[in-house]
Order: structure tokens, then C-alpha cells, then sequence
């Protein structure tokens, strides 16, 4: 079998109008592997079946004193056993195959959606059970696509065996070519029940996986309140939920198996009888005889597989129903990065038209110009992230928000470009950037213009502590920073440590726009301002926005814009706002009183100011 660099270059356009359809088109974007395996089944399976025939040739040639016979008997019983044993290896490499890439092709196409959606897509579907999807049920999905081809294989083998048979000894393969078929259904009427219940199981068990995520997100918080207990208490009663759910789907799937087992024994015994009776007539000879009874035995093999199958075929639909649903999700309605009016936009004449055009945003009126340093003061953090997401062209929107007028980048909407376009010519740090677990340069080795080396970039950041402690934590490093490594989200680091290597991560990546997330909200006083002078050094000529509330950063900006209920009330520089505008000095400064005359500024119930 060939070999498959992984990740696929594209893991293809799904079919999403239903769980079989998603099926449907995984296995025909394996046709080859589908094929081979289904080939190589039948090979292994033809060769288990026929050799019986060998051993009973092999009998009878020593009943009749026959020689020759003998020696042909044998030598095919060698022949049929070295098929079987090259034939088993063979299929059991590329239904393995088959799986891994099915699951790695079904991985890549939720890590695309989760690239498309960014941060809406933690809105419409909690954290476990995007987990659940794109584990368990990705590890399912892979398990229906290995079992098709042996399930095809299987098939083949019966109807093979029932022609030779029914050939041969009509009676026995009349018994054996409708025996089969009855067999197989009988494990139909548990089917409707065993899905129904392991549908209850995955949706107990998603239930459970999202309390996990975010007990562990808030973990500690909760050690501070002392609410571990209670969520503990949550989580326990929810897996024995979920345990109970589990044994109710294994009662029903150990009566399939038992099925599997006792149904082809009590088929074998009887084809077997009725061979024996037909010995006893001399209606057929001892070898026959055994023949029979290796051929009838072998039919438990392909039962065993449509048993599995059906197994498999369950579990697999209501997996694919989770996978298709977190697929199928849309920023607002259209078909997620589907064809629009400009999908056929350049990424690099975006680029190219983002670093002398202004960035524009309809909803609010914030516009920062081209090349120069423009600052957004809102009160309330949370429509400062929404307007952050909105000026990279991928608003956060949770299901039923109407979608608000697209940021423009030179004219061109930014929702209708291509992701990849609006993301190499806007990038957005957000307020809680993740820091990958692996070495600084790795951190570090971002798609970039090459303009802005790393180390400008972490002396723009101010990161020289940062760096200290990385060394100090990783001895492997020789004292090297870039070779230093990072843990886990860099839990060895504190949070203004973090903070300021994910700034130098976008500083490095110098985009056309950079959109600024309160950069330097976990960092001191000190530290803020020689971050926001070496912010505007190395930012000189470019566009960049920053969304925050600080003065020392406020000061560094060409041009201040105070949001107010979602729209641009005033703008100028920062001191220019801090002599004439109560609304701006009231949000920057936080004073009581100043709140209290201006009325503005403080976030209103439900998230509104």
C-alpha cells in the first residue's frame, strides 16, 4: 500500500445533508483503499474456506489407499495455508490504514471548521463536546469505514461458498446460501434499541466531558471559592449517568454477540447433521463429509463480521450526526468559507491593497489608518472582543445573532475573502492568546514578511524575564533562549511572561493590520510603558489597532476613538479626550465619580453598555 503523508493536503468538501451522506462520501474518498481491502479480504476468506476441502480430499485419499492423492491434498492444504497466512496480513495492514486515514481526514476537516468558526465556534458548541467529537466519535467513524471493506469481503466469500456448495450438494447449498441471510437479520430487531441507547450514552457522556473542560478551565477559581467539592459532586453524579446509560447499551450489545455466537453454532450443528445423515446413506464419503463440515464452520466467520458491521453501522451513524452538526455550522447562515462575490480574491494583492488602505468597520465606525497607530477605548471588554473579531473580517456569533455589516479592508469585505486572504492581511491578537508547548523558535517560526527579526520582536515585547526564566527551567537549552523549551501553555511562565511572548509572536508575524487585544493587560505599570514606546517604534508605518483601556498605551496612539452603546461618540488624542470628554475620562481613569456624571462607560446588565 502506498504511503500518505499526513496531514492530506485537503481533506476534501464533505457531504453534510445527513449522517449517512458524510458516511457515503468518507468511503468514496477511499476507493483504492476500500478495493484493496475488500480484495484481500476475499483471498483470506476463500483460502479459510477451501481449506477444508484439501484436509477432506486428504481423508478420503487415505481411505481409498490413494497415494498420489494424498500427496496433491496436502500440497494444496500448504498452498491454501501460506494464501491464508500472506492474505490475513495483507487486509489487516490496510483496513488499518483505511481507519487511520478516515479518522485523520475526518480530524482535519473539525480542525478547518474550528480554523473557519474561530471564536464563534466555542459559542454554539461547549468545549467537551467538541473533545467527545473529535475522539470518540472520530475513533468510531474510523471503525465503520475499516469494517466496510471486510463486511464487502465477507459478502463475497458467502455467496462464493453457497454457489460452490449449492454446485456440489444442492440441499446442503440451498441450506447454506439462505441460512446465512436468516441468520444475519435476526440481529436486526436489537439494532433500533442498541442505537437508541447508545445515543443516550454519547449525549450523557458529552454532557459529562463538558462539565469536565470547564471545571478544569476553572479550576482555579474554584480552589479560590472553594467550590471544588460542589463541581466535584456535579461531575460524579454525571458519570454515573453516564455509567448507567453505558451498562444499558452493553446489555443490549452482549445479547447481539451472544447472538453471534450461539445462532452459526446451532446453523453449524444442524448442516452438519444433515452431512452426516447423507455419510451414513452413502450419498457422500468421509472426506465429503468433512468438507461439509469446514465449509458450514468457516460461515461463522463472515456472521461474526456482519455482526460487527451492524455493530459498528450503529454507533457510527450517531457519530457522524455529532461530526456533521459541528461541520455544518456557518458564521451567518451561508455555507462556512463558501463561494462569495470575492472568493476568488488574491491573498497577496489583499496584502498588498491592506498596507495602504484603511480598515473600516460599518457596525461601530471605528476606522484606523492605513499606517498609523489608532487606539479603541470601550467599556466593556467583552464588545471590545467582539469588535476585535469583527475588524479580522470572523465575528464571534452565537446562533440566532444576526450578523452585523462586514469590516472593509480597502473596499473589500473581509467576511466575503477566503480565510486564508483576510488572515495574511489582518491578524488579530486576541486578549487570552495560547502559547503551544515547544521551543521558543518554534513558538516563534510564524508566517511572517521578514521584516521584523525575533529579537527586535521580544525587545519590543519586553520579554527579557521571560527569556531568563525559560532558560532557567530548560538546562537541555545551554543557555540559548530560542532553543528553550515551552511547557503546556507555558504554565512554567506567569501570565504578563505569557502575554508578552504571544506579543512578540504577532510582532514577529508583522502583518499589513494588527489588531491588539489588550496586549499588556496582565503586566505592570512599568513594564506597559516600555512595551507601548517599542510597540509604536516597530509598528512605524504599519496599521495597527489597539483596543484598550490603559493611558500609557492610549498615549502612544495617533488617534484615540472612544466607543460608546456599540458606536464611535469621539475621537482625538488621548489627552485631547481626557480635557474634553467626561465619557472617555470616566472609562480610562475609573473614577467614581467622573461614572457618575458621565453615565457611561459601565457595562449594563446582559453585556450592554
Amino acid at each position: 500500500m502506498p504511503l500518505v503523508p499526513l496531514p492530506l493536503p485537503d481533506p476534501g468538501s464533505p457531504d453534510l445533508g445527513s449522517p449517512l451522506g458524510f458516511l457515503r462520501w468518507l468511503q468514496r474518498s477511499q476507493r483504492r483503499g476500500q478495493l484493496l481491502a475488500t480484495l484481500w479480504s476475499v483471498l483470506e476468506l476463500g483460502c479459510t474456506a477451501a481449506l477444508p476441502v484439501a484436509v477432506g480430499r486428504g481423508v478420503q485419499a487415505v481411505v481409498d489407499g490413494d497415494g498420489s492423492g494424498l500427496l496433491t491434498a496436502g500440497l494444496l492444504a500448504l498452498l491454501l495455508s501460506a494464501g491464508q497466512t500472506a492474505t490475513t496480513v495483507l487486509v489487516h495492514r490496510q483496513v488499518v490504514w483505511n481507519w487511520i486515514h478516515a479518522a485523520s481526514q475526518v480530524r482535519q476537516l473539525l480542525s478547518r471548521q474550528a480554523s473557519t468558526l474561530g471564536a464563534a465556534l466555542s459559542r454554539r458548541i461547549a468545549t467537551g463536546e467538541i473533545v467527545a467529537v473529535s475522539s470518540g466519535d472520530v475513533e468510531k467513524i474510523g471503525w465503520y469505514v475499516e469494517l466496510a471493506a471486510r463486511l464487502y469481503g465477507a459478502v463475497l466469500a458467502w455467496l462464493g461458498v453457497s454457489i460452490a456448495v449449492l454446485c456440489w450438494q444442492p440441499g446442503l447449498g440451498l441450506a447454506v446460501l439462505l441460512g446465512v441471510p436468516v441468520l444475519a437479520a435476526a440481529v436486526w430487531p436489537l439494532l433500533g434499541p442498541f442505537e437508541r441507547r447508545y445515543t443516550e450514552q454519547r449525549a450523557l457522556g458529552g454532557k459529562a466531558s463538558e462539565l469536565a473542560a470547564d471545571t478544569v478551565a476553572g479550576l482555579r477559581v474554584l480552589r479560590g471559592i472553594g467550590g471544588e467539592e460542589l463541581f466535584l459532586r456535579r461531575y460524579r453524579a454525571a458519570s454515573q449517568r453516564v455509567r448507567a446509560a453505558a451498562v444499558r447499551t452493553a446489555r443490549t450489545w452482549s445479547v447481539m454477540q451472544a447472538q453471534e455466537v450461539l445462532l452459526p453454532g446451532l446453523f453449524v450443528i444442524g448442516v452438519t447433521w444433515y452431512g452426516a445423515h447423507l455419510a451414513l446413506n452413502g450419498s457422500i464419503g468421509v472426506g465429503e463429509l468433512i468438507s461439509v463440515y469446514g465449509a458450514t464452520a468457516f460461515l461463522a466467520a463472515p456472521l461474526r463480521v456482519i455482526g460487527e458491521a451492524a455493530h459498528a453501522w450503529s454507533v457510527a451513524r450517531v457519530s457522524a450526526g455529532r461530526v456533521v452538526s459541528v461541520l455544518a455550522l456557518t458564521r451567518d447562515g451561508a455555507a462556512a468559507d463558501g463561494p462569495t462575490a470575492a472568493a476568488d480574491t488574491d491573498p497577496a494583492e489583499l496584502v498588498r491593497r491592506a498596507e495602504r488602505s484603511d480598515l473600516h468597520d460599518p457596525a461601530s465606525g471605528v476606522t484606523a489608518r492605513a499606517g498609523r497607530l489608532t487606539a479603541v477605548v470601550c467599556g466593556d471588554p467583552d464588545a471590545a472582543g467582539e469588535l476585535a473579531a469583527r475588524l479580522g473580517g470572523r465575528p464571534a456569533l452565537a446562533d440566532g445573532e444576526t450578523p452585523l455589516p462586514s469590516a472593509r479592508l480597502g473596499g473589500a469585505e473581509l467576511d466575503a475573502v477566503p480565510l486564508a486572504a483576510a488572515r495574511a492581511a489582518v491578524l488579530v491578537h486576541d486578549k487570552e492568546p495560547m502559547l503551544l508547548s515547544g521551543t521558543l523558535a518554534e513558538l516563534l517560526d510564524v508566517p511572517r514578511s521578514g521584516r521584523v527579526e525575533p529579537a527586535a520582536a521580544l525587545a519590543a515585547a519586553h520579554a527579557g524575564d521571560a527569556l531568563e526564566a525559560l532558560v532557567d527551567g530548560s538546562p537541555e537549552c545551554g543557555g540559548d533562549p530560542m532553543a528553550a523549551r515551552i511547557t503546556e501553555r507555558g504554565r512554567s511562565l506567569s501570565g504578563g511572561q505569557r502575554q508578552r511572548l504571544a506579543l512578540a509572536r504577532s510582532l514577529v508575524a508583522d502583518p499589513p493590520v494588527l489588531v491588539l487585544d489588550e496586549p499588556t493587560s496582565a503586566v505592570d505599570a512599568h513594564t506597559e510603558s516600555r512595551i507601548a514606546a517599542g510597540l509604536r517604534a516597530l509598528r512605524e508605518g504599519r496599521t495597527t489597532v489597539v483596543l484598550a483601556t490603559s493611558p500609557l498605551l492610549l498615549d502612544q496612539a495617533d488617534t484615540v476613538l472612544l466607543v460608546h452603546h456599540g458606536r464611535v461618540c469621539a475621537g482625538g488624542t488621548h489627552r485631547e479626550l481626557m480635557a474634553t470628554e467626561p465619557r472617555y475620562r470616566a472609562v480610562v481613569t475609573r473614577d467614581e465619580t467622573d461614572l457618575a456624571a458621565a453615565g457611561a462607560g459601565v457595562p449594563a446588565p446582559g453585556g450592554a453598555q
